[in-house]
């Protein structure tokens, strides 16, 4: 299977010297006709791209309630709406005489309800998936009662508050811990040669119905009942922190259930032993065990969206992380924010690339291209040439505006080598990567509305620097951190620094690494920190120990959804619940073994598998681009040393050259794929009955304007890069070394303000370590940035010098905060008796009257345990006395 990432892919073929425009040494003469046509063909795709229209997206936490839904289920598993069905029926039969579900009162629905979870606990494991079914059908809105889509939507969510409420979370939870368990499962899948959709029947049923719970009770409407709101609320905290008292859990479950007091009301199976972390970190384990290969049936897509979901649920979305920045800033006497950063970006215009018309019309002065190949050319030739050719460039990414050199050459082929060796294993330090050698690329002329969007800002020790620097000139030494004495300098220094301070910013993180350096200074007379316990400091303390787990088993997942990846047999397999069950896994990659099974099979069965396979990975990414982004935002507001710590492991598993080859890639095709078939989606799907489908119906899609999912995860992983890098050199650097900039550039053409932004940030951070030559021949994108992006006052990012670019001398910056990272984990995290600080009690009364938890069966033995332990060991009473 083609890479598309790859340099050839998609592209017409280079023309042998390097650069692809046919401009060079003595080589160009010989590929002229190329060269030309190469030319004309990049001429005409670009006027159909110019025509790009502004794509009206609006960023959020999620998509619409039903698409969030519809992505849950595979086209593959469409057939098994029927079986639900089935089973919830023949149940129900059994159970209710003459009446269908929507016309039972709410106390028989309860009764029923309970009556389901009994049955859930057989021991016959066939009969424990059919009621598992049964419940799974009530979550989907029993459809079969349904007139509508809107009815369907409706009582999926009045179920799914009812289920909950009569303790049906707990006992599915209870059950996704015994399959998570199930050593059989594992080992039989392991065994297989090729795992299909059959082999995680049990898991998808239970996930499913977990999933539809916590999506239909997070979504908040003013409609919703008291009763509801505070479901709500308790599951929020339930999923955050589960050491829940099984007393209040009954209380609360008799509350809702008076009128079934003659229902036995057993403890619910949902809390027992392992109910003692947050349930995302059941759902991370389930990641790793799969990343692992020891459970290579789990339903990964469901994992990953559950627990998006749940952290979403339980921490908050973008409008929550808002309300909780406003109010930290306030309880820490910092000025309130200027301004909502999405909100802005919302009220901004996207970029438009000019005509070819008018590029044209500019660049009449300059010599045709089959002239510009054998001429070096002066410079005003060179920077014609540059804005004549920047929007025809787009076919091909490792196309240069110069002529190569013969450096450049030699190493025009490593570029994607080196990027994709970086990424097979995850586990390596990318610190110091090898250079890849992809040029530059230009972006398309852009057109912005006038007026700056945001205020500017400025950090304290910009500040610092500033009257650094000016006391060095005019007074001859400095005053260290002293921003207030301003004598002996000049007038309008002064009223620079009073500029400077009218425009400063302190941030949130600023505080809290002030203050962990004074508790590091002062650990005894500043005291034991207070943390509060809030759920985001929960799920941190769980994560803590196995979070580079975590993140390298995301990225792995990451690595092989990816549009630009290659199929390996040795990369983790994530399509296991997609493929259906008489499908060998060989086939996507095009073995024999596999051919006999897709002759056998018609075009439109293939088709739509394979929309169905694009359409899987397409949420795949979704859902962990959005997962990682809420978790990094999250612990920066919590603790900056939490943003730290998760960003730094991210960082050492290679996640920035996964996202620079996530975006190796035409963006704008990615953005406008149709991998969805409309009809098929929940809930059109379990109430019109599906019309035939044809290989034309296929290809043309559904009527969108581009793929919501695809965009949003587009923005999240650009979001996610700028966070990575923002005020650290040797990320930075490591974008410069990537070769970036081109890769970046190509997104430019995606019309859609708020992606062209986050692109922007990223080429403005590298901006002084790509050279004079490459500021000069992009001088749109310069402009772009200085209208787009966020003003630092005296930020020299279009000015800088030239830097040599070596990532080895930003290392001690890396090391410095990783040393600062584990102090604060050691400090807040670690045991007390760890400490060398921590009290001792050397008192021998207060010592031997401690009371110690015994074994039950302790008083069986415990003259056993005195011989051995006691009478046995030999006591040196004198070191023993002249010690105490």
């Amino acid at each position: 299977m083609e890479d598309p990432a790859a340099p050839g892919a998609g592209s017409p073929p280079s023309n042998g010297n390097g650069n692809g425009n046919g401009n060079g040494n003595g080589k160009g003469k010989a590929v002229a006709p190329k060269g030309r046509e190469a030319f004309r063909s990049q001429r005409r795709e670009s006027e159909g791209s110019v025509d790009c229209p502004t794509l009206e997206f609006e960023y959020g936490d999620a998509d619409g309630h039903a698409a969030e839904l519809s992505e849950l289920y595979s086209y593959t598993e469409n057939l098994e709406f029927t079986t639900n069905r089935r089973c919830f029926e023949e149940d129900f039969k059994t159970q209710v005489e003459g009446k269908e579900w929507l016309e039972l009162e709410e106390d028989a629905q309860k009764a029923y309800v309970m009556g389901l979870l009994d049955r859930l606990e057989v021991v016959s494991r066939e009969r424990r998936l059919k009621v598992a079914r049964a419940v799974l059908y009530l979550a989907q809105g029993t459809f079969a009662e349904c007139d509508s889509e809107v009815d369907v939507l409706h009582w999926s969510r009045y179920n799914c508050f009812l289920l909950y409420q009569m303790g049906t979370f707990s006992a599915f939870l209870e059950l996704l811990h015994m399959e998570i368990d199930n050593s059989q499962a594992c080992s039989s899948a392991l065994r297989k040669p090729a795992i299909s959709i059959a082999d995680s029947t049990e898991l998808r049923v239970l996930l499913s119905v977990l999933y539809l719970m916590v999506e239909n009770i997070r979504l908040e409407r003013e409609t919703d009942s008291c009763g509801w709101r505070t479901a709500r609320e308790t599951f929020r905290t339930e999923l955050s922190k589960e050491r829940q008292l099984r007393q209040g859990y009954r209380d609360r479950v008799s509350a809702t259930s008076s009128s079934l007091s003659h229902l036995p009301l057993s403890t619910p199976p949902g809390f027992s032993t392992h109910n003692e972390e947050p349930f995302a970190l059941l759902l991370f384990s389930m990641v790793t065990k799969f990343c692992s290969g020891l459970a290579p049936h789990f339903p990964i897509k469901k994992v990953l969206l559950l627990l998006w979901k749940v952290v979403m649920f339980t921490l908050g979305g973008f409008e929550h992380l808002q309300a909780l920045k406003v109010q930290k800033r306030a309880e820490l006497g910092l000025p309130p924010l200027a301004e909502d950063s999405i909100q802005v970006v919302k009220s901004m215009r996207a970029a438009s690339p000019p005509s070819y018309t008018l590029d044209l019309g500019e660049s009449q002065l300059a010599p045709p291209p089959s002239k510009l190949r054998g001429r070096r050319g002066s410079r005003r030739q060179l920077l014609t040439k540059q804005d004549s050719l920047d929007i025809y460039n787009e076919r091909d990414l490792f196309k240069t505006e110069e002529p190569a050199t013969e450096e450049e050459e030699e190493s025009a082929g490593d570029g994607e080598r080196t990027l994709d060796g970086e990424l097979d294993l995850l586990e390596q330090d990318p610190l110091v990567p090898p250079p890849p050698s992809q040029a530059s690329l230009s972006a398309e002329r852009v057109a912005f509305p006038k007026g700056l969007p945001w205020a500017p800002k400025v950090r304290q020790k910009d500040i610092e620097h500033f009257l650094e620097m000016s006391r060095n000139k005019f007074i001859g030494f400095t005053l260290g951190q002293d921003t207030d004495t301003l004598v002996g300098l000049p007038r309008p220094i002064h009223e620079s620094v009073k500029t400077l301070k009218q425009h400063k910013y302190i941030s949130i993180a600023d505080v809290q690494i002030k203050n962990e350096e004074e508790l590091e200074k002062c650990p005894m007379s500043l005291g034991e920190e207070v943390v509060p316990e809030t759920p985001c400091e929960i799920l941190y303390q769980g994560m803590l120990y196995s979070l580079p787990q975590y993140m390298i088993a995301l990225l792995k997942i990451l690595l092989a959804a990816a549009p630009t990846s290659k199929a390996k047999t040795d990369s983790i397999n994530i399509l296991a619940d997609v493929l259906p069950e008489e499908m060998p896994n060989e086939s996507l990659e095009g073995n024999i073994s596999a051919s006999d099974w897709l002759h056998s099979i018609t075009v439109l069965q293939s088709m739509k598998l394979g929309i169905d396979v694009n359409r899987h990975k397409e949420i795949i990414v979704k859902s962990i681009s959005a997962l990682l982004l809420l978790l990094l935002k999250h612990f920066k507001l919590n603790h900056i040393y939490q943003f730290e710590y998760v960003s730094q492991h991210l960082v050492f598993a290679n996640c920035i050259p996964l996202i620079l080859k996530f975006f190796n890639q035409n963006i704008l095709s990615y953005i406008t794929a149709k991998n969805s078939i409309s009809v098929l989606d929940y809930p059109c799907c379990t109430i019109q009955d599906l019309p035939e489908l044809t290989t034309e119906s296929l290809e043309a899609g559904d009527n969108n304007q581009f793929c919501w999912r695809n965009l949003f995860s587009c923005i999240n992983l650009l979001r996610l890069l700028n966070k990575l890098t923002k005020w650290k050199h040797s990320r930075t650097m490591m974008l410069v070394v990537f070769k970036s900039a081109p890769i970046l550039k190509r997104a430019l053409k995606v019309k859609q303000a708020m992606l062209q932004l986050y692109v922007l940030k990223l080429l403005k951070i590298q901006t002084k370590y790509l050279g004079r030559q490459w500021r000069k021949s992009n001088m749109k994108t310069m402009s772009a940035i200085y209208q787009k992006v966020r003003h630092r006052m005296n930020d020299d990012w279009a000015y800088g010098n030239d830097i040599d670019a070596r990532p080895w001398d930003f290392q001690a910056e890396e090391c410095t905060l990783r040393a600062n990272i584990e102090a604060f984990n050691s400090r807040r995290y670690d045991r007390p008796q760890d400490s060398e600080f921590s009290p001792v009690d050397n008192c021998l009364q207060s010592v031997l009257g401690q009371r110690l938890d015994l074994p039950e069966d302790f008083h069986y033995s415990y003259e056993l345990w005195l011989e051995r332990e006691v009478f046995s060991q030999p006591i040196c009473w004198e070191e023993l006395l002249q010690n105490h």
